[in-house]
């Protein structure tokens, strides 16, 4: 048994550092210079300094990607979360007529991948002059995320421990209490956990900034990020740099929500 666990940490141990390995080289080489990256990947940088930051900073625009990446994310997440908890308690407990062909039409629309629907996308917003606007970044994206966030608050919902529910209603409380003060303190923990997904989701998104949007000063990180590569291939520390600038939130906020994060996925499991 004990030779079984030690095999299996080691297991663990070697599928971590084979995951952390390549953000390592990538920070190590955002901090070297030139010279310093010819000796060797994995050769440390001679001292620490956030020359290329700056340079990448400056060079890539990525004041300006930084901030419409804020101003989609926060509208998103906050967007997605509050009409995909009204939309969950809908399909948790009110009886909707045809119910389950709307559910089985949000999970298909979950495995759709962007590119089947971009061109009418496209066209849709051009038609309502949206196009190269923050609302053809904010929209698009709040629609796909409203299937999975309301099918998983109503799973959430489901699994309200039935008492909590029927106090509520021998009491005479209103629905809209019961669902803000009753069930949403219950799947505090999923809310949590969908909050950092939808985060993760809309922070990284590619295909619809690309499409979508053709200004310089509209687009977001990512997209940015090509367009920074395309121009600077021969100095790789700034470019290292300049993905460094595009990761380090993501970690920051995974690092700050990880303990809701991990209760929030254990929870479902263990229910």
């Amino acid at each position: 048994m004990l030779k079984h666990l030690t095999i299996s940490r080691l297991f663990l141990w070697l599928l971590g550092l084979l995951t952390v390995a390549p953000f390592l080289m990538v920070l190590s080489a955002s901090f070297k210079t030139q010279s310093e990256l010819f000796q060797g990947l994995f050769v440390l940088p001679g001292h620490i300094s956030l020359h290329n930051y700056l340079e990448a900073w400056q060079q890539g625009h990525f004041r300006i990607y930084f901030l419409n990446s804020v101003v989609v994310v926060i509208p998103v997440v906050i967007s997605s979360l509050f009409i995909g908890i009204l939309s969950g308690f809908a399909f948790a407990f009110l009886k909707i007529p045809g119910k389950t062909l709307v559910a089985a039409l949000m999970a298909l629309g979950m495995v759709l991948p962007s590119e089947s629907f971009i061109i009418p996308l496209y066209q849709e917003l051009r038609l309502m002059g949206l196009t190269n606007t923050y609302w053809a970044l904010i929209l698009p994206q709040i629609a796909l995320s409203l299937p999975f966030t309301t099918l998983m608050i109503a799973t959430a919902f489901r699994q309200v421990p039935k008492e909590l529910l029927e106090a509520a209603v021998m009491d005479q409380t209103p629905r809209w209490k019961i669902l803000w003060k009753v069930l949403l303190p219950a799947i505090a923990p999923t809310l949590s956990t969908l909050a950092l997904l939808l985060f993760i989701w809309t922070w990284n998104e590619f295909l619809i900034p690309l499409i979508l949007v053709n200004q310089d000063n509209l687009r977001t990180l990512p997209i940015g990020m090509m367009f920074f590569q395309n121009r600077n291939t021969i100095n790789i520390p700034v470019l290292m740099a300049g993905a460094m600038i595009v990761i380090i939130p993501l970690i920051c906020v995974f690092l700050i929500f990880q303990r809701k994060f991990i209760s929030g996925v254990t929870e479902g499991a263990v229910k």
